[in-house]
């Protein structure tokens, strides 16, 4: 009977102890604005337990019941702090303050250091970082911020395109509120699409993928856009050399919903209309404007609904006349843009469980067209050509936030993408001499269907042992034909000490759309096509091992190293281009594998007097295609071996702040012809070598910017002067074979940007 009894009450124990669990829970949001803050730290210090606000600012703790101090930190915030007596599950909604406003010193959490965190090759730019970095022509950018991390190198000279340890642009799946961008740079490549403006954080996952990311093999760049202030109206914009830009924030119902409309433009087409004579107009533009309204339904209900829309235009027009029967005209026009909206309605079951319901939208169109025209003696004469492409999706998703216990994070999700590929139309208008032909040649569009899934578990396996465990699963319907892929992922970190933190990952990551673009200056001539029964889908693998240390100045190390393989990558066949669709786009294509391994050393310091970043990376990057170069092995375009970056910001006085930054690289690689031989015509023929094998001259350059503010008590207004390649560092642009005064071969480098200083008006308000 005793052991009845014994046994009875070993089964009831845990159940007891489980029944003493209480849970405090809530959102954590800035005091001034009411917006939720992301990643915001929440910790209780003497029980060792905490946690993370999800991507709504939400947070759940479950403990046994006890007297505690409950903790909440976020960088640039005074720490919040508050004694409670946690007897039963409790509903904490917390406020943070900015540091700067209250002039005391930011305190963070240990829950909050690089070490803690389960998951590696992931870094967040605080966006007042940002900010603050010397601007190229006077305009913020958020790529080429990120072209400053370890791992991460920037295409062509002053472009906003960026490569992830050794993958393409297509393989970067960048999100703005949850939505895939297609596109994502203005001024052929010189300017990104996301004002800083409108933008609340920014965080780049270069591997160690969580399982809820999917669908490209090298990089997440997620952007999530302010949600506006529920307190006061509130604005802030700048007026530089080539654009201007405004936002404004505010509630529409105070404390409950509110608005962010944010808009730029650039003007260089209206300066320039003056200086412009004879018959000639011509000009180029571009502009962004995000949108966003959000509304608290209930305690429990919130409702988000945002978009964007960007457009690029380059056009030129000529019309000449002599005065008798005889005139001729010219017109041309470039126009591509982006499109995203977004619903997003999120709802917290209990105190434990936390879901959110996406629906959205998203297009990139590109289209190109030129139009000639003469009149002689009655006779009309036309030709007219059109090129046009694009892609659509449609898509709904649900994810999942569960948090039993300190000890699990849970995520888990499901979603349907529609995607629509438009891979080219071209119509040619042909009127000549009595002829007359009207011709259109469409690539038939593509229509595809995408179905995720993923669950994964952040799970605290000891105090010093944590791991972040899960599987994404992928199919793809498209032409009659299912492709599927089970992805694992698996990251662990392990303490070393309190400062020093051992981290490993390995995951698979699929990729079922490619990119065709042949365009070495930006460009945006882009051909999203599916996989399709010739075209296999992108696979690759990634391992990566590294540490991660803070100091106790603040300044965060890490050091990682990283070996990925990559297969079905896609590359054009010699001579082959995005004109002529007629053609199959299949039949243009060469497909191939690749690797790409080295390691990375990051420094960064987010928080102080003087803050800043540090990055080197030592790295290989090779493709192998069976049709090109002989079937050998060759160097990636954007190979680097060495990639060096500086940046800082010293805030000199109160109101003085100075940044710079430095940037040095091994030249990419190029192939150049090594000889030729006259033709039956008597032209030079040139015979190239292997693919890639030569070096361009290692590229650096520094930017210097000093920005002076005032502030009254509703406004703050700033002056900022930069520069950019303060030496005036002749970096090559691309290679080109010519002859000397001698008429010898001689190769010759083009140089795009000498040193070119700016000058932008600030406020705020």
């Amino acid at each position: 009977m005793k052991q009845r009894i014994l046994l009875l009450l070993t089964f009831l124990m845990p159940l007891a102890v489980w029944a003493q669990q209480v849970t405090i829970s809530g959102y954590v949001t800035e005091k001034k604005s009411g917006e939720r803050l992301i990643g915001a730290t929440v910790f209780i210090p003497e029980k060792n337990i905490g946690t993370a606000t999800n991507a709504f600012g939400f947070y759940s703790i479950t403990m046994q019941a006890d007297d505690i101090k409950l903790k909440a930190s976020y960088i640039g915030y005074a720490t919040f702090s508050q004694d409670i007596s946690l007897k039963q599950n409790t509903t904490l909604n917390i406020e943070l303050e900015s540091a700067k406003e209250m002039k005391e010193v930011v305190i963070t959490g240990k829950k909050d250091a690089i070490q803690e965190r389960t998951q590696m090759s992931t870094i967040d730019l605080p966006i007042q970082t940002i900010k603050s970095l010397p601007a190229f022509l006077g305009e913020v950018d958020v790529l080429k911020a990120i072209q400053l991390l370890p791992g991460v190198q920037a295409g062509n000279e002053g472009s906003s395109g960026f490569y992830v340890r050794g993958g393409g642009p297509d393989q970067n799946l960048i999100l703005l509120d949850g939505v895939p961008v297609y596109n994502a740079s203005h001024l052929f490549g010189f300017f990104s699409v996301f004002n800083a403006d409108a933008i609340r954080s920014v965080e780049l996952v270069k591997g160690g993928f969580p399982a809820r990311y999917g669908g490209r093999l090298s990089s997440v760049l997620d952007i999530n856009m302010k949600e506006g202030n529920k307190n006061k109206l509130h604005g802030e914009g700048g007026i530089g050399l080539i654009a201007s830009r405004l936002t404004l924030e505010g509630p529409i119902q105070k404390g409950k919903s509110s608005f962010m409309i944010s808009g730029r433009r650039t003007y260089y087409d209206i300066i320039a209309k003056p200086f412009i004579r004879g018959n000639f107009k011509g000009g180029y533009y571009f502009y962004d404007l995000n949108g966003k309204v959000n509304f608290k339904l209930t305690k429990k209900d919130h409702l988000y609904i945002s978009g964007y829309l960007g457009d690029d235009k380059f056009y030129a027009k000529q019309k000449q006349e002599d005065g008798s029967s005889l005139s001729s005209s010219f017109n041309t026009d470039l126009k591509w843009g982006n499109i995203t909206t977004v619903a997003r309605w999120n709802h917290q079951y209990n105190n434990k469980l936390f879901g959110n319901l996406t629906a959205y939208y998203s297009q990139y169109r590109f289209i190109v067209s030129t139009q000639t025209k003469s009149t002689f003696s009655g006779s009309n004469d036309e030709f007219y050509l059109k090129y046009s492409s694009g892609i659509n999706d449609k898509a709904i998703k649900y994810d999942f936030d569960y948090i039993p216990h300190p000890n699990h994070y849970v995520k888990a999700g499901v979603g349907y993408v529609n995607h629509t590929y438009k891979p080219g139309a071209q119509q040619t208008r042909v009127a000549a001499a009595g002829f007359k032909q009207d011709t259109t040649i469409a690539t038939k569009d593509i229509n595809a269907g995408e179905i995720d899934a993923y669950i994964e578990d952040d799970i605290k396996i000891s105090s010093k042992l944590k791991a972040n465990l899960g599987v994404h699963w992928t199919g793809f319907m498209v032409q009659d034909k299912f492709y599927h892929s089970i992805q694992p992922r698996v990251a662990a970190r392990y303490l070393i000490n309190d400062k020093l933190s051992a981290k490993a990952s390995f995951v698979q990551m699929n990729q079922f759309i490619h990119l065709l673009t042949n365009s070495s200056i930006g460009l945006p001539t882009d051909l999203w096509v599916p996989v399709t029964a010739r075209v296999p889908m992108q696979k690759s693998y990634q391992g990566a091992a590294g540490l991660a240390y803070t100091h106790f100045t603040g300044i965060e190390v890490s050091l990682e190293g990283y070996y990925k393989t990559m297969d079905n990558v896609l590359e054009y066949k010699e001579g082959a281009s995005f004109f002529n669709p007629g053609s199959n786009w299949e039949d243009k294509v060469e497909i191939g594998k690749g690797k790409s391994y080295g390691g990375e050393l990051f420094f960064q310091k987010k928080k102080g007097r003087v803050t800043g970043l540090m990055g080197y990376t030592l790295s290989w990057t090779k493709r192998q295609f069976d049709n090109l170069n002989g079937g050998k092995e060759f160097p990636y375009r954007y190979d680097r071996r060495h990639d060096f970056k500086i940046a800082a910001i010293y805030e000199l006085a109160k109101n003085v702040e100075v940044s710079a930054e430095w940037i040095y690289g091994t030249g990419n690689a190029i192939t150049l012809p090594v000889g030729y031989y006259t033709g039956p015509d008597g032209s030079n023929v040139q015979v190239y070598g292997e693919r890639n094998g030569y070096r361009m001259p290692s590229y650096h350059r520094a930017d210097v910017s000093i920005k002076f503010s005032k502030q009254r008590k509703n406004w703050e207004r700033a002056w900022v002067i930069s520069a950019y390649n303060v030496y005036n560092r002749r970096n090559p642009f691309y290679i080109y074979s010519s002859t000397n005064n001698q008429g010898n071969a001689v190769f010759k480098q083009m140089s795009l940007f000498p040193i070119i200083p700016s000058i932008s008006y600030q406020f705020k308000f």
